[in-house]
């Protein structure tokens, strides 16, 4: 088997060497044992490692599940949402049960119940600036098991920083990627990609849809990551990116170089500072937000349709979405369409955008006040804010 041993195993290995296994543990790792290439020592490593997985969603749960099962020592889990049922779909850590609890208890709660021999840490908090620094010290290696280019460009800055490894991974649809970014050791994230996409680029991580079963592969590929890492065994992604297409059952490899222009892990960086990117899932923040862009609030919204005055309400949604529920009297313009709709700027009173959540009728109201067109507003918090104030019995999604 080839072998690449990153500094981090050498570090663990030393550390390992004061660990001791326990009866027990000897029996529950006994299949660990018998590999030559990891055998005591390798879980010696494993029983001394620390692993943060940031977010305990669709791909920090298989990571998780099998860095426990694997012994991995302690492990922390950082997440500040909680358990929806629409998670269920795809985040294997929890079940019915979990609805509404924050998923960092509830994943924390189903590792020690696989394994009550390591040590499991809930972070119930926002990872941000402030804070990733002193979070990242504590761990020998991170997974980034997040959904959004906000958190995963300022997790890949602090790697470099703090010359942490990195194992990335993401999903999108039928499509999933996964890496290892260990600076100065290799490349990190923004040689492969150097700024994040302009918002109205980036697809909606809860809007576009993900087959249920791809976090688990690309997950199982992280934790097989981290565990190569923590052991020092095996030929790490360090340097190439592994795409998989579930679609086609396809999976494809290509090697990348270190950028010596790269702005933070490059010969003269220029990001020496921790800060978060405006892009997060396709949402824009609001420092980007124009000043002339106007929302209407549910309430406000309910009441002009009391009131009788005309408007056009126009949901740019796709029509699988309208599928699952929609706003009566909505007319269906996909956001794609809006800028070679014309019928949309015709006729009386206001024009009211409305998507999943306000943030892509933001998008369709600029483009139509850039057309000329004053009278737009946009739904803020979308269907599903709508949904909850109204009380109305459709699917949340």
């Amino acid at each position: 088997m080839l072998t690449a041993e990153l500094p981090v195993a050498k570090i663990i290995k030393t550390r390992a060497l004061q660990t001791e296994l326990s009866v027990s543990e000897k029996s529950r790792y006994a299949r660990h044992l018998l590999l030559p290439e990891i055998g005591e020592l390798g879980q010696k490593a494993l029983k001394s490692s620390r692993v943060l997985i940031v977010g305990a969603g669709g791909l920090g749960s298989p990571v998780g599940l099998y860095l426990a099962a694997a012994g991995v020592g302690h492990i922390s889990l950082i997440d500040f949402d909680v358990v929806d049922l629409t998670n269920l779909q795809r985040q294997i850590l929890f079940d019915e049960s979990d609805l509404g609890k924050p998923k960092a208890d509830a994943a924390c709660k189903a590792l020690k119940a696989l394994n009550s021999e390591i040590e499991v840490v809930a972070l119930k908090q926002r990872l941000g600036p402030t804070n990733i620094e002193a979070v990242f010290a504590e761990f020998d290696v991170i997974v980034d098991g997040t959904d959004n280019f906000s958190t995963r460009y300022l997790i890949n800055d602090a790697g470099v920083l703090l010359e942490k490894p990195v194992v990335y991974g993401s999903i999108f649809r039928f499509d999933g990627q996964a890496s290892l970014f260990y600076a100065p050791h290799g490349p990190c994230y923004r040689c492969l990609f150097p700024k994040a996409p302009p918002p109205e680029h980036v697809p909606n991580c809860a809007e576009g849809g993900v087959l249920g079963v791809l976090p688990g592969i690309i997950g199982v590929i992280q934790a097989t990551e981290a565990l190569k890492l923590l052991t020092g065994v095996g030929e790490s992604l360090n340097g190439r990116l592994l795409t998989y297409d579930a679609g086609l059952m396809k999976y494809s490899e290509f090697s990348f170089k270190k950028d010596p222009d790269c702005s933070v892990c490059g010969k003269n960086p220029i990001i020496k500072t921790l800060k978060e990117s405006a892009v997060s899932c396709g949402i824009t923040t609001s420092s980007t937000k124009p000043d002339d862009m106007n929302e209407i609030s549910i309430a406000d919204f309910e009441q002009l349709k009391r009131s009788g005055r005309a408007f056009k309400l126009i949901d740019v949604r796709s029509a699988q979405e309208r599928a699952i529920c929609l706003i009566p009297g909505a007319a269906h313009i996909p956001l794609a369409e809006v800028a070679v709709n014309h019928s949309v700027l015709q006729g009386d009173g206001p024009i009211i955008f409305h998507c999943k959540s306000g943030q892509r009728s933001l998008s369709a109201a600029k483009v139509l006040i850039a057309a000329g067109r004053k009278d737009v507003l946009s739904l803020k918090g979308g269907i599903i804010g709508w949904i909850k104030e109204t009380k109305s019995k459709q699917a949340i999604y």
